[in-house]
């Protein structure tokens, strides 16, 4: 929701214009046709020149067809878009007009590796021989060196950016969670991610079953009017068989979890919650000594879809919400019986458009989780449907809980846990701010949403997560991992 208003919207036109080719049968013949449809020319309007504008269209185009933007692919969901990203500066510290040009030179004597020079009004840094080490600026007495870090770079929660000898930003894929906090943080718009939706649309073209199933997250994020029941009726008429709501699956993962919960607490064994990819992903990648301790249960999304192929087997199933972390929950987690793919909510609007759908005002008046189900979006939504169903089995344990709300504040819990200084007997790990609602993919900006969200949260029933699941097999799956 940061991102500028014009980067979102040559997104949004490309994933359009893809899309609505894929229906028609003609991507492969027209593809190429994009870039000048969307950049006509002569002038450019954000680039140095068409040319550079209509090669960010394609390699945004590559990553519509979930493709790497180059030929040579490193098989990362998040991918830098080399020809935009070539516009960020290159140099991380700069000499400013701060600088009096002084005779002691203490920012040339402190390098040491010969990257600053004396010029004729201020000193100059040569970002080829730079090495970022900061000594200059803290030698500097006028603070006249600025240390100006890629957007890109800081917003990293686990230092998974760098970049190569062209300046151009390299995302480590054995580091990176897939969070996407570095995609809305780039001011040029210079960093993708994969996207499923001609594999959507191929599959809607099918005789397969389809089945979409929205994010908890999902209510508030276009308006207090559109309600599940407007994408339950959207969704059938782009072609879907049928819409589920994964706060079902939220009920469905804290009761299984709980069980876990009580049985841990007894053994003494600390333990974390699974369902944010990103949070597992920081686990997987950042404290493999801590996989142990991570709940088996899996993510609503997995229920859902475990639940919806135990009853139509050769179904296809598509996760809808704001989260890029659950396309790598999808593609890279192997976990059997997953959602088939994932879309954001600009990916299900592109098609939506392409279809000639548009979300309209519904009544409030489908619901398929409880209450508790439905606050699953939210930092803390967890650990509080977690303790409800304890209570609700009578199983109650005094547990303490972490309620890690941000990756900063998961990576800090891990730390705790991974040196045996954690004191908490559980980990809530939500790797965006506020949870689920403020993913990446956001509709909208995050106050509005909480307000339309808390009006129509307010109006659902008072089910139990037991009362609610009692109308489900849930014999006829698993709900571990493996």
């Amino acid at each position: 929701m940061h991102a500028d208003e014009s980067l979102l919207g040559i997104k949004h036109a490309v994933l359009y214009e893809v899309a609505k080719l894929a229906y028609e049968g003609e991507l492969e013949e027209k593809r190429d046709d994009i870039a000048k449809k969307l950049i006509p020319g002569p002038r450019a309007n954000f680039r140095c020149c068409i040319y550079k504008e209509r090669e960010i269209i394609r390699q945004r185009v590559r990553l519509a067809e979930a493709k790497g933007v180059e030929a040579e692919d490193n098989g990362n969901l998040m991918q830098v878009i080399t020809s935009a990203c070539a516009d960020c500066p290159i140099s991380s510290y700069t000499v400013t007009e701060n600088c009096q040009n002084c005779l002691g030179k203490a920012c040339i004597n402190s390098c040491r590796f010969g990257a600053i020079e004396a010029g004729r009004h201020r000193s100059h840094i040569d970002p080829a021989k730079c090495k970022e080490c900061g000594q200059c600026a803290k030698a500097c007495p006028y603070n006249a060196i600025a240390h100006l870090q890629r957007p890109c770079k800081f917003s990293c929660p686990v230092d998974a950016i760098t970049y190569d000898e062209d300046g151009i930003s390299v995302i480590d894929p054995d580091k990176c969670i897939r969070c996407g906090q570095c995609i809305h943080s780039c001011p040029f718009g210079a960093i993708g991610t994969k996207s499923f939706i001609t594999h959507v649309i191929e599959a809607l073209k099918s005789d397969k079953e389809v089945y979409a199933m929205a994010a908890p997250a999902t209510e508030g994020q276009f308006g207090k009017d559109i309600t599940m029941n407007s994408w339950k009726k959207a969704m059938k008429e782009v072609g879907f068989d049928d819409f589920i709501e994964v706060g079902l699956g939220g009920d469905m993962t804290a009761a299984y979890e709980a069980e876990e919960w009580a049985e841990a607490y007894k053994e003494g064994k600390k333990m974390t919650t699974s369902c944010c990819p990103a949070f597992v992903n920081m686990i997987d990648k950042h404290f493999p000594e801590l996989k142990d301790n991570v709940s088996t249960t899996v993510s609503p999304m997995c229920a859902v879809s475990r639940w919806i192929k135990s009853q139509h087997p050769d179904a296809v199933t598509v996760f809808i919400g704001p989260c890029i972390a659950k396309k790598s929950e999808a593609v890279e987690h192997g976990i059997e019986g997953n959602a088939d793919f994932v879309l954001s909510y600009s990916e299900i609007e592109a098609i939506m458009k392409a279809k000639g759908v548009e979300l309209q005002p519904e009544e409030n008046n489908y619901q398929e989780a409880s209450i508790y189900g439905k606050k699953f979006a939210s930092s803390g939504g967890v650990t509080a449907a977690v303790l409800e169903s304890l209570k609700e089995s009578e199983d109650e344990i005094d547990a303490t809980v972490c309620r890690a709300d941000g990756a900063a504040e998961c990576k800090k819990a891990l730390l705790f846990m991974k040196a045996g200084r954690l004191k908490e007997d559980f980990i809530e790990g939500m790797a965006c701010e506020g949870g689920c609602v403020n993913g990446p993919s956001c509709n909208q900006k995050p106050n509005v949403a909480r307000k339309n969200r808390s009006a129509m949260l307010a109006e659902a029933d008072k089910r139990d997560i037991h009362e609610n699941l009692k109308n489900y097999d849930m014999d006829a799956f698993s709900m571990h991992r493996s």
